[in-house]
């Protein structure tokens, strides 16, 4: 599979993660709300960093990024996550969501590196360190 298709598969993932921590969000109750909503605002913010940066990398390598719903939910793995309110289910969430994300990021890195594409290569291990310490705090959180 070509580096574009990795690119687009992991867009795709991104974006379904996005909208799962809208939904996270707006729908965050009880206790631990405060911390939780301020916590997935930053995340969707990163999100939809994420996806235009790896959008414009898939240009710049002469691809077209997908940009409809309906291919996002055929390409991606991450599932639409509805009615998570609790701080457990939603966090568990995003730890699941993360580790996709981070084996797709890896799954790239390890292409674009054999094919010398440094500006991929780049992209992708920032990804990984910021994603492997977000996956940190979010484990520690649920590790309570």
């Amino acid at each position: 599979m070509k580096t574009v298709d990795k690119l687009n598969k992991l867009l795709s993932n991104v974006q379904i993660f996005y909208m799962n921590s809208r939904g996270y969000h707006w729908n965050i109750k009880g206790d631990k709300f405060f911390v939780l909503h301020s916590k997935f605002e930053e995340l969707y913010n990163n999100l939809a960093e994420q996806a235009d940066e790896v959008a414009e990398r898939i240009l710049m390598l002469g691809g077209t990024p997908v940009h409809a719903f309906s291919k996002y939910i055929e390409l991606s793995e991450i599932k639409e996550s509805e009615n998570k309110s609790s701080a457990a289910k939603t966090v568990g969430g995003v730890v699941n969501e993360l580790e996709i994300l981070l084996k797709n990021e890896r799954e790239i890195l390890g292409i674009s590196s054999e094919k010398g594409d440094e500006g991929t290569v780049a992209l992708m291990s920032g990804y990984i360190a910021s994603h492997e310490k977000t996956l940190w705090m979010y484990k520690s959180y649920l590790s309570n």
